[in-house]
């Protein structure tokens, strides 16, 4: 533990506090189910698990007896091992589906994030007549819009007339429900699909996700989400949000390792639409048809429908190890201690800038409803090096440019303490870098 710095009074307070936290946490014991980097003869203090989600030490005996497979079965694994290969997918589905809130058949792990979100555009992006446009927010992702600006083309249409782009109003940082369903009445008849983010990654503000996808109906645009920054960090309900498509990672919050097997969601009610347009595969064609080798494609309903092709197994199995780590969780009780875990860093940094005169702007909502756990703060008058410090210290979170700090504290292994210890080695910083 870092030492108490006494020229901050509250240092010793906030310690205090987060001992008592986490004695009384309930989830408290999930952190030993991870592998935390170490700083010297310490742990490290890792906050980007929006970035990278740690590893489970429960991926290396799922990676192994899949080797053990390969090496007893050869081919013969897809049907013969103890996870048989041929429908690999299928054992991520269950617990994915209660992450996003999805019925079973309505998600598919598959892919990397990218394709996926170009696979069900070329479904939910039919532009026809005067419906052209496609709508994301004004610095997605710069995946995300190359992903859009690549279809718009692909269709023959200009970016710079069919992409619309929302922007937070001057001097503000995220986006307003109002301003957003505005927005969407405003291009009406002229919008084609409206696809955003569900968290932003560099603001941290989760998005309205319901009354995006309510306001998209109601003037007969089709709905999707990069669920890149919100799969596995928010409480999800994409079922009952009607939301038509949705992607994600599986390496952030999901923890299933750098180059993760990524995942999708097409809702229910466009299960079983072969009219619909799509790349075909083999492996969206009917399962028990599949190896009878048809030239004609046989469509496979709900979002098995999408894939093209057979599973990645080394690079899905660590997903399951940390699935399991989800459903032992619940996902109730991790937004719980979310809550909870986030407000306390808040707090903690408002208290920080006070103690050190430093003004440090918080970019994420403060509304406990429009986040997860991940906050985006400036420190006003500090460049880099503040980072660097951190760095130096332990502390692993991510810098954005011009001068962001991304700080995840992540609730399946981060304690309260982390977030103490880090808020004394923030307020040295401030003092000491320029």
């Amino acid at each position: 533990m870092p030492p108490v710095m006494p020229n901050w009074k509250e240092a010793e307070a906030f310690l205090n506090e987060a001992r008592q936290l986490d004695a009384a946490d309930p989830l408290a014991s999930f952190r030993d189910h991870f592998h935390v980097p170490p700083h010297g003869e310490n742990p490290a203090l890792y906050f980007t698990g929006n970035s990278l989600g740690l590893q489970p030490k429960g991926a290396a005996a799922v990676i192994q007896d899949e080797l053990d497979d390969w090496k007893k079965y050869g081919v013969e694994g897809h049907f013969q091992a103890k996870r048989p290969w041929v429908n690999y997918h299928a054992f991520a589905t269950d617990d994915l589906a209660a992450i996003v809130g999805a019925n079973p058949r309505e998600v598919v792990a598959m892919n990397a994030l990218t394709v996926n979100l170009h696979l069900l555009l070329v479904s939910f992006y039919r532009p026809a007549g005067r419906r052209t446009r496609l709508m994301i927010e004004k610095g997605a992702f710069p995946s995300d819009r190359y992903a859009a600006v690549s279809q718009l083309r692909m269709h023959g249409l200009d970016p710079e007339h069919h992409l619309i782009e929302l922007e937070p109003r001057p001097g503000e940082h995220t986006l307003r429900t109002e301003d957003i369903e505005a927005r969407i009445e405003q291009e009406g008849q002229h919008l084609a699909c409206v696809m955003l983010c569900g968290v932003q990654y560099y603001t941290g503000q989760w998005m309205p996700m319901a009354e995006i996808t309510a306001a998209a109906h109601a003037v007969g645009a089709t709905c999707g989400f990069d669920l890149a920054h919100a799969v596995g960090n928010v409480p999800l309900q994409l079922h009952n949000w009607d939301v038509d498509f949705a992607c994600w990672c599986g390496y952030k919050y999901l923890n299933g390792g750098p180059g993760c097997t990524a995942g999708a969601f097409v809702h229910d009610r466009h299960a079983n639409k072969p009219e619909l347009a799509r790349l075909e595969g083999w492996w969206g064609h009917a399962e028990s048809r599949r190896f009878l080798m048809e030239p004609d494609f046989d469509l496979m309903p709900g979002a098995e429908g999408w894939q093209t092709s057979n599973a990645p197994v080394f690079n899905m199995a660590a997903l399951l190890a940390s699935l399991a780590e989800f459903r032992a969780a619940g996902i109730d009780r991790l937004r719980t201690k979310s809550l909870a875990l986030t407000g306390f860093l808040e707090r903690g940094i408002h208290a920080v800038a006070k103690s050190s005169g430093v003004h440090l702007e918080i970019l994420t909502p403060s509304d406990p409803n429009a986040r997860g756990c991940q906050l985006s703060v400036v420190a006003h008058g500090k460049g880099k090096s503040l980072y660097n410090h951190l760095t130096e210290n332990g502390v692993i979170v991510d810098w954005r440019e011009p001068a962001v700090i991304r700080l995840a504290p992540v609730p399946l292994y981060n304690r309260f303490a982390d977030v103490a210890e880090f808020l004394i080695i923030l307020e040295q910083g401030l003092k000491e870098s320029k």
